[in-house]
């Protein structure tokens, strides 16, 4: 080697070994190879445990990318995003009782190319018996209660058009806001519903679903003053939407919520009358009968809302349709829920005469029919058949006749911390009877219908869920009640 390089003059030769050098260096410096990626996706493993043969649990899984899964026994689940995965358990019903979870609700990391484990354990669960604790009384045909995220408060909700916020036990005698001279309490009208932003922490925006002097729904975003937590921005209105509600005074629908989704829903009614002589439910080119569904976290003057992607009729031309439209063929939803740890959706929808009815569907689903006027219930309306296909059937119904009941009141599925038993159940009510059921949902089938004996509370206008998901039922007497351990 060393009489090789002599032939070569000392400048090329310093040229040859550096052209040496750099060709080792970009080989890796040898025999030694790049080393191979790590892995990007982690295990966990569920222990689901003390559940009899033949009876399944109902553990759902939620996590990053919007993963969500439902495990009826112990499994490992695979190719997981790495981060926080919250495990929501419901009770189960077997033959001699329900069993119970423990823990109801827990979260566990996962790791790329780790396992984590976590587990829940089945036992038979107490007897539960369910009382009602008064928190608020005085008030004028209470018709909603809510809480912004994270807040201890409560905001009721007055017909006439006020909203009252209870603070410690005590029923602030401000108004948060006061509306009442927007709207009117003729017929089935006013103040319906209200929304707090998902951000309303810092962004201070709530929703309103109110009805006009002259009928129409109104969807209208507010602001929360800037000096006072307990009082609204009085001029700070922005209407969302507006829509025509002519002839009758009905039927409004009148839920306002946020979906887990981030987008506002909204639920109306069929525009009124008796056996929606329109037939606005099944027209996809009117906004009654309908649940919507909008992107408000941009909106302007110019732009109140947009259309979300996914939405059925969102592109023009291509099924026939209003965009706003998530679902249709409602008669007149009072109220909507989200289950965000089983990621279904609930509606509770007022029959014409003779059935009362809940729906469940996955929360993602789009596009559903729930077949009014065509069927009430699980019946032909005003025919001895009809056709079904495409329709959404009812989880449950129940007659008015055998339930002494006039119209449903519908809740939410319990998902508190205080009444571990009740978890995964969904709570209603009914106008008339005032009675407090519930049952469960797993597997696309509702079982366990449950009637908790509440009695003598007045008439139940409707439900409401704090920030810590503890419930409430609101009675035409004016008062708010909690739903207890008795």
């Amino acid at each position: 080697m060393r009489h090789i390089l002599s032939r070569f003059p000392r400048p090329w030769l310093a040229l040859l070994l550096a052209c040496c050098l750099a060709l080792l260096a970009a080989c890796g410096g040898g025999d030694d190879d790049d080393p191979a990626p790590g892995p990007t996706t982690g295990s966990l493993m569920v222990s689901i445990g003390g559940l009899p043969a033949g009876v399944a649990g109902a553990v759902t899984v939620t996590g990053p990318a919007s993963y969500s899964k439902t495990l009826t026994a112990s499994a490992t689940l695979t190719d997981l995003a790495p981060g926080a995965y919250t495990l929501n358990a419901a009770s189960v019903t077997q033959g001699t009782g329900p069993l119970a979870p423990t823990p109801v609700t827990q979260q566990v990391q996962v790791n790329a190319g780790a396992t984590a484990s976590a587990s829940v354990l089945y036992a038979a669960a107490t007897t539960l018996t369910l009382g009602l604790q008064e928190v608020a009384s005085g008030l004028s045909v209470p018709i909603f209660l809510t809480a912004p995220p994270g807040d201890s408060r409560l905001f009721i909700l007055e017909r006439a058009g006020r909203i009252r916020v209870v603070q410690n036990g005590t029923l602030l005698a401000t108004p948060f806001l006061d509306i009442s001279t927007l709207t009117t309490t003729s017929g089935e009208r006013g103040l319906l519903s209200m929304a707090f932003h998902p951000q309303y922490a810092s962004n201070g925006y709530f929703f309103l679903y109110y009805t006009n002097l002259t009928g129409d729904i109104v969807i209208e975003r507010r602001q929360v003053s800037a000096g006072n937590a307990n009082m609204a921005d009085p001029l700070s209105a922005l209407t969302i939407l507006t829509i025509p509600h002519p002839t009758f005074s009905n039927h409004y629908g009148g839920l306002l919520s946020f979906g887990p989704d981030g987008y506002l829903y909204a639920g109306t009614g069929d525009g009124g009358a008796a056996g929606d002589p329109p037939r606005n439910a099944q027209n996809t080119n009117v906004l009654l009968g309908k649940l919507l569904r909008l992107d408000v976290n941009a909106s302007t003057v110019a732009q109140p809302y947009a259309i979300p992607p996914g939405n059925p009729f969102a592109t023009a031309g291509g099924a026939g349709g209003r965009p706003e439209i998530w679902a249709y063929g409602l008669r007149n939803p009072w109220r909507y829920a989200f289950d965000v740890p089983a990621q279904l959706l609930y509606i509770a929808d007022v029959g014409q005469a003779n059935l009362e009815e809940v729906d469940v569907r996955p929360v993602g689903q789009a596009g559903n029919n729930y077949g009014w006027n065509i069927m009430e219930g699980t019946q032909c309306y005003n025919s001895a058949s009809c056709n079904q296909a495409g329709l959404v059937l009812p989880a449950i119904t129940y007659n008015n006749d055998t339930a002494n009941g006039c119209s449903i009141t519908g809740g939410y599925v319990y998902r508190g911390a205080a009444l571990p038993e009740l978890a995964g159940q969904y709570l209603y009510s009914d106008y008339c009877s005032a009675w407090l059921k519930s049952f469960s949902y797993s597997n696309g089938t509702a079982s366990a219908v449950k009637d908790w004996g509440i009695t003598n509370v007045g008439n139940i206008l409707s439900f409401g869920q704090d920030a810590q998901n503890e419930l409430y039922m609101l009675s035409g007497t004016g008062k708010v009640y909690k739903i207890v351990r008795k």
